[in-house]
């Protein structure tokens, strides 16, 4: 029988993971201490150890780092529910396991368990000190934890990395993100949009140029793979350029090497390559329009950004984050936005995804006139949307019957003022599976539930 250690100061979580993993076979002892399971540890043996991020006197972070020094060969799975890249880099980089956000998915927290049980803790590299804040980068959503956690396994190595995402999810933030929490950070990060030059002028930006090899060319110019060296370069839109420039990238990938347009001579380079797109680049190798070499090449870490509509909860953090920005740089005293304001924001598309956001907020700072965002500051199009788009609205919200059972569980819950055992009587459940119904659809915020 595995024996997991629970270190989170609420109690439902810890009596929650009791239930789930002790019907797998597992003894949970659960903690509300740092210190005291710090000491527990150290007296007893445990196979797993799952840790909360937020609690007093010792976070969770510290207590990794503690358990680490004192068992380095035992498991910890780190969660919270304040994602973000620092804390998956953190914690990824101190020798947790994992990193799961809360809520948690019951399904996911088992296998993730399972996982940590069977095999001894992962040798983590340990990465630099995390640089000044990455701006824009932010979410606590599932999907972003994931990006988050992916960004911190990556960022030591020298591994390829393909974005993938929407425009405006936020695919250059990510790449940055990469280099910063690298090795390479003190060296060159050099971003170039492909999409943005004809093939000859991008051949020569990537490589450069000798003198006399074109028109214009009155001197030799290195080009941006060897101002990278030693850092990195984001090539941006990768799906838009031409065959003959695919199968030079490709040469720099295997070789490290670039010639410059009209040279003879190749040069070596030490760049680590992050590449991006909006486009479905296994779609254009089979239409042949991509090269598959290089298809497998650039995408041995892969990077999904999800779009902005598919990760509503996150949209309140990135109106602070975004409002603070916009402020600062406007010098305006905008402190944040109004709750109807808000509500409209959460409910609209965004088709430009987090950019049209920043674009949005940044508009409503400049024209500002009190220190709260309302209504009236938002554009015409988000106030007065067109019958189309509220169709579109109206057709998007569709919700299943798991998300009718999560706004009517959520709606009987509030009405029962956060009280456990009013509301399973309206269900007509037990206390148990409503937790069970709770933790299941996301709606067990610390502190909000009472017996």
């Amino acid at each position: 029988m595995a024996r997991i250690l629970v270190v989170d100061d609420d109690a439902v979580t810890c009596r929650l993971l009791a239930e789930v993993l002790g019907r797998d076979g597992a003894a949970v002892i659960g903690e509300s201490d740092s210190r005291r399971a710090l000491a527990r540890a150290a007296e007893e043996s445990f196979d797993l150890a799952i840790v909360d991020v937020q609690m007093p006197e010792m976070d969770g972070l510290a207590l990794l780092r503690g358990l680490r020094d004192r068992l380095p060969n035992l498991p910890i799975v780190i969660m919270t529910a304040f994602g973000s890249i620092d804390t998956a880099v953190q914690a990824i980089a101190s020798g947790a396991v994992d990193y799961v956000s809360k809520p948690m998915n019951l399904e996911e927290i088992r296998t993730t368990v399972r996982r940590a049980l069977g095999r001894r803790a992962e040798a983590q590299a340990a990465l630099p000190p995390a640089g000044e804040e990455l701006d824009g980068v932010v979410g606590r959503s599932p999907a972003m934890v994931e990006v988050y956690k992916t960004i911190a396994r990556v960022a030591p190595g020298r591994s390829t990395v393909l974005i993938l995402g929407e425009s405006g999810t936020g695919k250059e933030l990510v790449a940055r993100a990469i280099h910063e929490h690298s090795p390479r950070r003190r060296r060159p990060f050099v971003a170039v949009d492909c999409g943005a030059l004809t093939e000859t002028l991008l051949e020569s930006e990537l490589f450069g140029h000798v003198r006399g090899a074109f028109t214009g060319a009155v001197g030799d110019k290195p080009g941006l793979f060897a101002e990278a060296d030693g850092g990195t370069i984001l090539l941006d839109e990768i799906g838009d350029v031409s065959a003959a420039l695919q199968a030079k990238l490709l040469r720099v990938l295997q070789e490290q090497q670039v010639r410059p347009v009209g040279g003879t001579e190749w040069r070596t380079v030490d760049v680590r390559v992050i590449a991006a797109t909006n486009r479905d680049l296994a779609a254009a190798v089979v239409a042949g329009r991509f090269r598959e070499d290089l298809f497998y090449r650039l995408k041995v870490v892969t990077v999904t950004l999800p779009p902005l509509r598919e990760r509503g909860e996150d949209v309140p953090l990135l109106v602070e984050h975004l409002v603070r920005r916009a402020a600062r740089e406007c010098r305006k005293q905008v402190v944040g936005v109004s709750e109807p304001t808000l509500a409209l924001l959460r409910t609209y598309h965004w088709p430009g995804n987090v950019r049209e956001l920043a674009h949005v907020l940044e508009r409503g700072v400049a024209l500002a006139q009190q220190d709260v965002l309302t209504v009236e500051d938002l554009p015409g199009e988000l106030r007065r949307p067109s019958p189309a788009r509220a169709a579109t609205a109206v057709l998007a919200d569709r919700p299943t019957l798991e998300e009718l059972k999560r706004r009517y569980v959520r709606g009987v819950l509030e009405e029962s003022g956060g009280n456990v055992t009013r509301a399973a009587s309206v269900l007509g459940v037990d206390r148990r599976s409503l937790y069970r119904m709770l933790q299941r659809y996301g709606l067990m915020p610390r502190g909000s539930v009472r017996e």
